[in-house]
């Protein structure tokens, strides 16, 4: 299916450039997120036009990612954790834990979907976790997982 793009999107193509697709990619992520459109005659002589405006916003999502970025790259967040004697945790760190301490420490809403964890956190220690706020900028921030005392 052939749709055309409205922001710049990582491995797949930038604005307004026009790229086949499944068609459930297509309709499921790209349309239902507003970021594509069927590509029609109608809409492709639309997307020409506004063009413009597209990669304005783009640029100032750009710039507010970077801002995000500056704040937070390389700086460590610390969670708590119940572990076993091994040093192995009862579960493990997920995107929403590391989202709601960026929110408490940093005053920042980062969408869990944006943060991937190099490998998965299960053991006490440190940890790289890189988070994606914009096509182009990535920051990398380091989790460190420390044994909380007691079994509440």
């Amino acid at each position: 299916m052939k749709v055309i793009l409205l922001e710049n999107i990582k491995k797949i193509g930038s604005i307004g450039e026009i790229i086949d697709v499944k068609r459930g990619f297509a309709r499921n992520f790209l349309i239902a997120n507003k970021k594509a459109l069927y590509a029609s005659k109608e809409n492709i002589n639309q997307v020409e036009k506004i063009k413009t405006q597209l990669s304005k916003k783009d640029n100032e999502k750009k710039q507010e990612a970077k801002k995000i970025a500056d704040q937070i790259n390389k700086k460590d967040f610390f969670i708590k954790k119940l572990a076993t004697e091994n040093k192995e945790l009862y579960g493990s760190v997920k995107p929403t834990e590391i989202s709601k301490i960026i929110k408490d420490k940093e005053k920042l809403d980062i969408t869990p979907s944006l943060i991937q964890p190099i490998k998965e956190i299960r053991s006490l220690g440190k940890f790289k976790v890189k988070i994606t706020l914009h096509s182009e900028i990535d920051a990398e921030i380091h989790i460190i997982v420390e044994s909380a005392e007691t079994i509440q």
